[in-house]
């Protein structure tokens, strides 16, 4: 059953206030090789800000301070006015104007071109930029995916994927599908299984009595036997046994090692990880996804999106949401200091129109 009227419009805020907080939250230690969980950890020790409630702290010295990503000025606590530029929100963005424009019809070719028309080249990353530059060689998909591309089961389809979920809600299966149309201009096996499940973790989220619930749907979109799957279901299992976050973590990394901070597989243990232990708390979602390390941003992002359909953006503390200022800054071209609540609004009538 899809949630309706005001109930969903306060869900599909929720989705984009969590995306986007969560995203600011995870940004100053995005570097998975440098800031690992026993750092970031440290971090947080030194600056008396473990339980995480809030957005990071400054640093509490020089060495932490010349390690966190430039943008950190940006995004600690006290400093957060309106959202710094990123791809995990740029990408949420261009997947509502693909929609507003091409309907949920869309071809993986019209991804391609809105891409080339609205999205700077060097705001691309790994399989996205190898992708953008195929198709500026002339390339079509799948083609764009496989040619010269590395990263092509990284976390870049992943993160696109949570407008599919928004305006989808309650329909995991048809979100999957829109995902899926969307990953494979860049990206092939578990790195499209990753868009497919986020965005049927999303739409799970508006109708799910749980975030067990959720996660167990949005594995049915996805072959069972992929790594991906084998991977989400242990986290999953370990979490049921009663075993602690940060021991379920340190398992898990063992079991993905060798992989990438950036592949799907390892991000996909955090956030998992990050949201059943968070059980549907907003902060506590967000927190211990943050410090499960890796691709920090961006899982902080998707477990936004997620604890934020849950609960509803009403319910999101304020210390999270007044910070944003309500304004989005974008490299998408037309959308720079755009409302997060008018983002949110034009969602809302696309959600209502695939109902």
């Amino acid at each position: 059953m899809t949630p309706v009227g005001s109930e969903l419009a306060d869900r599909v805020l929720g989705g984009w206030l969590g995306r986007i907080a969560g995203n600011m939250l995870g940004k100053p230690v995005e570097r998975g090789d440098h800031w690992t969980r026993e750092r970031i950890d440290r971090y947080l020790r030194r600056a008396d800000a473990l339980p995480l409630t809030d957005y990071l702290p400054e640093p509490a010295d020089e060495g932490d301070r010349l390690a966190l990503r430039p943008e950190w000025r940006e995004c600690v606590r006290g400093r957060v006015h309106g959202s710094c530029r990123d791809d995990d929100v740029d990408y949420a963005i261009l997947g509502l104007h693909l929609l507003e424009t091409h309907g949920f019809d869309f071809t993986t070719e019209q991804v391609g071109d809105l891409w080339l028309l609205r999205l700077p080249y060097l705001q691309t990353f790994t399989a996205e930029r190898a992708a953008y530059r195929n198709l500026a060689n002339g390339l079509k998909p799948p083609l764009t995916a496989t040619y010269d591309n590395p990263y092509q089961e990284w976390i870049g389809a992943l993160i696109r994927a949570d407008v599919h979920g928004w305006t989808s809600p309650g329909a995991p299966r048809r979100a999957a599908s829109l995902a899926r149309r969307d990953a494979v201009l860049s990206h092939t096996g578990n790195g499209v299984y990753g868009a497919m499940w986020a965005a049927a973790l999303v739409s799970a989220a508006f109708t799910a009595g749980t975030v067990r619930e959720a996660v167990e749907q949005a594995l049915t979109v996805i072959p069972a036997s992929s790594r991906l799957a084998r991977t989400v279901r242990r986290v999953a299992s370990l979490h049921e046994t009663g075993m602690a976050w940060d021991d379920t973590l340190t398992t898990v990394a063992e079991e993905t090692a060798g992989a990438h901070w950036i592949h799907t597989i390892p991000n996909a243990a955090v956030l998992t990880a990050g949201l059943l232990y968070g059980d549907g708390d907003f902060t506590r979602t967000v927190a211990l996804t943050v410090r499960g390390g890796l691709d920090t941003d961006s899982n902080g992002a998707t477990a936004g999106s997620v604890a934020g359909v849950l609960c509803g953006a009403a319910a999101i503390p304020d210390r999270w949401k007044d910070p944003l200022e309500d304004t989005v800054r974008s490299a998408v071209f037309g959308f720079d200091g755009v409302r997060i609540s008018e983002l949110a609004e034009r969602t809302v009538r696309l959600a209502r129109t695939s109902a």
